[in-house]
């Protein structure tokens, strides 16, 4: 992202975000005062696994399918490097955190595991399943010892290229109750996933969108995204996007400070 596109982007939902005493339809206001803005720590083993990913200088080989994604371009790329640019930040693991926990989703579908530091975060939840998918190898390897170390055994990893493996794993799941997108940052395959998802999803499903404002194409796909015709309510909170599936909710898009 060029620092002028990134200054543009941030000013312009600055200007636009707005807090709680705008919200007039109850669903938005109890999801942002008690889900969004309710501050919780974070899960200290796993930010110990991040600081640690975050000091390791290896090198790792690597094959990245998402062109034109938030990495940067080379097949080499140092661990603290990928740790640093693929990984949600604290605050954002632990707003996903909160979601899970409120929402209590059964069946949890990850596009683009990284090292697996937001994976343990949404795997927090009693009796789910999540299915998190990675196209790096040497990549998946480590998140593999993340969820060992870990000990969560709720977490099922698929490798390969999401193109490839995404149809094939959804045909043997019933129902997606949440999915976290963060895999090709690219306007088509964007939508394409997100079709993929919602033929799974049912009303009360939720499904959130990463680096929504990352490239001008993330941004064309979040604007598309909200406007999906099963789309009834549309959160942008800059890093991310939340969008809700429920019909009994009024169609509505808000922009909202975090």
């Amino acid at each position: 992202m060029s620092a002028f596109f990134k200054i543009k982007t941030y000013l312009n939902y600055w200007l636009d975000a707005v807090d709680e005493h705008s919200l007039h339809a109850p669903f938005l206001f109890d999801f942002y005062t008690n889900t969004i803005r309710r501050e919780t720590g974070e899960l200290i083993e796993v930010e110990n696994l991040r600081k640690k990913l975050l000091k390791d200088d290896r090198v790792l080989q690597v094959t990245d399918f998402g062109k034109g994604s938030k990495h940067d371009s080379g097949s080499q790329r140092k661990i603290h490097d990928i740790a640093e640019t693929s990984l949600s930040p604290p605050r954002y693991a632990a707003l996903y955190h909160r979601i899970v926990r409120q929402r209590q989703p059964k069946t949890i579908v990850e596009l683009g595991t990284a090292f697996g530091i937001n994976t343990l975060y949404l795997a927090q939840c009693p009796g789910s399943t999540v299915y998190t998918f990675e196209g790096a190898g040497n990549v998946a390897d480590i998140a593999e010892l993340s969820f060992e170390f870990a000990g969560a055994r709720n977490i099922e990893l698929i490798r390969g290229n999401i193109d490839h493996t995404l149809y094939a794993t959804l045909s043997r799941i019933p129902k997606i109750d949440l999915a976290f997108m963060d895999a090709n940052h690219r306007y088509e395959p964007t939508l394409r996933y997100f079709e993929l998802l919602v033929s799974k999803s049912h009303h009360k499903s939720l499904i959130i969108a990463d680096d929504i404002h990352d490239s001008p194409e993330m941004e064309r796909a979040w604007k598309d995204l909200r406007k999906h015709p099963l789309v009834y309510v549309s959160i942008d909170l800059f890093r991310c996007g939340i969008l809700f599936l429920d019909p009994s909710l009024n169609k509505q898009h808000v922009v909202l400070r975090f």
